[in-house]
């Protein structure tokens, strides 16, 4: 198991694909070799954002998305089939970025999460931990955020704390159990494949 705390402070920045916003960068992955780490050489990518306006989604043909509100409430994602529901914070909604996608803000701007993966480079997960529980990690990648406050959990038997917006990486080999033991996180949970 390796671990690694990304601070807030060092997180990075960059346009959403089509302009219409900021991501905050948390973390992520690209192919080995690339010249540029850019979209299409994007392996997977956690990264929060506000949507204060309502707009389009960029287009990302193969990626699939996970996304989950952690702040505001009342955000619908509207697309020509259906509808996305995402009024309640912490619910997580999966779309693929092929889908045309509107925004609708009932309730003023939101800030969101956002897991995104190449379609057959990576399984990906997104879930809120609300409450003390255990939960079983297979291995992969798992990112453990600190959304609204600190939080506190328990990795196999080590105790780890995370300030608020903060982020703790972990790395397994091999399965592992997560404890949250205080405050909620976001947990994004990534398995490459091949």
């Amino acid at each position: 198991m390796k671990t690694t705390l990304l601070k807030s402070e060092d997180y990075t920045r960059s346009p959403w694909k089509n302009g219409g916003g900021i991501f905050t960068d948390i973390a992520g992955a690209y192919r080995a070799g690339s010249p540029t780490r850019d979209w299409n050489s994007l392996l997977w990518r956690f990264a929060s954002t506000p949507i204060v306006a309502p707009g389009p989604f960029s287009h990302m043909p193969g990626i699939d998305r996970l996304q989950m509100v952690v702040g505001g409430r009342g955000l619908v994602l509207k697309s020509p089939t259906q509808e996305f529901d995402e009024r309640e914070p912490f619910t997580t909604v999966r779309f693929t970025g092929e889908m045309e996608i509107v925004t609708a803000l009932e309730a003023g701007p939101v800030e969101v999460v956002n897991l995104m993966a190449r379609r057959g480079a990576a399984e990906i997960e997104l879930v809120a931990l609300k409450e003390p529980a255990d939960r079983s990690l297979p291995a992969g990648t798992h990112l453990v955020y600190a959304a609204s406050g600190d939080c506190g959990i328990r990795l196999n038997n080590e105790d780890f704390a995370i300030s608020h917006e903060c982020t703790l990486k972990v790395e397994l080999t091999e399965a592992s159990k997560l404890t949250l033991i205080s405050g909620l996180a976001v947990l994004a949970s990534i398995r490459l494949i091949g």
